[in-house]
C-alpha cells in the first residue's frame, strides 16, 4: 500500500519554550499513513490527539519535525499555501457536522469547490454523484434541520469526499449518534477502506477504534501504544 502521509519526530510546543506557561503538546512523534487504512486516534482530553490531528489537517504547524501529505512538507509552507493544500487534500468530518443551516445539502456540498474555483454545472454534478453515494438522493434539496443526526453526518462525509482529499480526518464523527446510526456510518467508512481512503478517526469509544485497522494511542503528547484492534 502506497504512503499517503507521514509524520517524523513531530514536536508541537505552544508558548515560548522556557516560560512557564511553555506546554509540550507533542514530543517527537513519527507515524506513517498508508492508501485504504483507517486508524484511530485515542488518549484521554491533553493527550495531544487533537493537537496531532490539527497538524496531520494542516491547520497547525510543528514545532519541530516533519509532516508529509503526499510529497509536499506541509511544516515548509506558507499560511495561503498551507490553506490551499489543506482544501485541495483534506476532508473534514466533525461531531457536529459543521453544515451550514441556510444551504441546502447539495450546496453545502458545493462550497469547497465554489472556493476552488470550481463551474457551477461541474459543482452540482459532483454534488449529485456523492448525495446518492451517501444514500441521501432524496435529501439533496432539504436543509440540514430537516434531517436526521445520522443523515446530516452522511452529508458531512460527502462534503469531505467533494475535493477527492488524499486523506479524511473525522473527529469524534459518530459522538452525537445513537449506537444503530453509528453502525451505519461506520460501515460508510468501512466502505471508503475498501475504496483506497485513507481515513483518521479522532476517537474515546472503543466500539469505533476496534473497527479500524489501527489504533494509535497518545499520553502526554507521547504515542504509547500502536497496535491492532481487539
Amino acid at each position: 500500500m502506497g504512503l499517503i502521509a507521514s509524520v517524523k519526530n513531530l514536536s508541537k510546543v505552544y508558548g515560548e519554550p522556557g516560560s512557564p506557561i511553555c506546554v509540550h503538546a507533542l514530543r517527537d512523534v513519527s507515524l506513517d499513513f498508508t492508501a485504504g487504512q483507517c486508524v484511530a486516534l485515542c488518549g484521554q482530553s491533553g493527550s495531544g490527539k487533537s493537537t496531532l490531528m490539527n497538524i496531520i489537517g494542516c491547520l497547525d504547524r510543528p514545532t519541530q519535525g516533519q509532516y508529509l501529505l503526499g510529497d509536499i512538507d506541509v511544516a515548509d509552507l506558507s499560511d495561503d499555501e498551507l490553506s490551499e493544500i489543506r482544501g485541495q487534500r483534506v476532508g473534514f468530518v466533525f461531531q457536529n457536522f459543521n453544515l451550514i443551516p441556510q444551504l441546502t445539502i447539495a450546496e453545502n456540498l458545493e462550497v469547497p469547490l465554489f472556493y476552488q474555483g470550481t463551474p457551477p454545472d461541474e459543482r452540482a454534478a459532483r454534488a449529485a454523484v456523492l448525495i446518492e453515494r451517501v444514500g441521501l438522493q432524496d435529501r439533496g434539496h432539504h436543509r440540514p434541520n430537516e434531517l436526521s443526526g445520522g443523515q446530516q453526518q452522511r452529508a458531512a462525509i460527502a462534503r469531505a469526499l467533494i475535493n477527492n482529499p488524499l486523506i479524511i480526518l473525522a473527529d469524534e464523527p459518530t459522538g452525537n449518534l445513537d449506537t444503530a446510526t453509528t453502525d451505519q456510518i461506520l460501515a460508510l467508512f468501512d466502505d471508503l477502506r475498501s475504496q483506497g481512503r485513507t481515513v483518521i478517526i479522532v476517537t474515546h469509544e472503543p466500539e469505533v477504534a476496534n473497527r479500524c485497522d489501527r489504533i494509535v494511542t497518545l499520553r502526554d503528547g507521547q504515542i504509547i501504544s500502536d497496535t491492532l484492534p481487539n
